[in-house]
């Protein structure tokens, strides 16, 4: 088992690259690996729930759907 750190650096200025850590962390966690999220710059808006909800990335489910999938399975999520 590894243990896999994900970075993000945007938020709703680009909603599907807002959705990569979050999905990355998803994935790790369902291939049985340990996951964190670190976010920085534009990404630390996406802890306020109304602008990750606002968040429908192309070809990916809504951010906050995600965040609250990560966060409910214990991925630590740094800001």
């Amino acid at each position: 088992m590894a243990r896999l750190l994900f970075a993000g650096t945007s938020g709703s200025d680009d909603p599907t690259r807002a959705a990569l850590p979050f999905l990355g962390a998803k994935g790790a966690l369902e291939s049985g690996h340990e996951a964190e999220v670190f976010l920085m710059g534009e990404a630390v808006y996406l802890m306020k729930t109304e602008v990750a909800d606002a968040c429908n990335p192309v070809g990916w489910p809504n951010v906050g759907e995600v965040l609250r999938e990560v966060a409910d399975n214990g991925v630590p999520v740094y800001v």
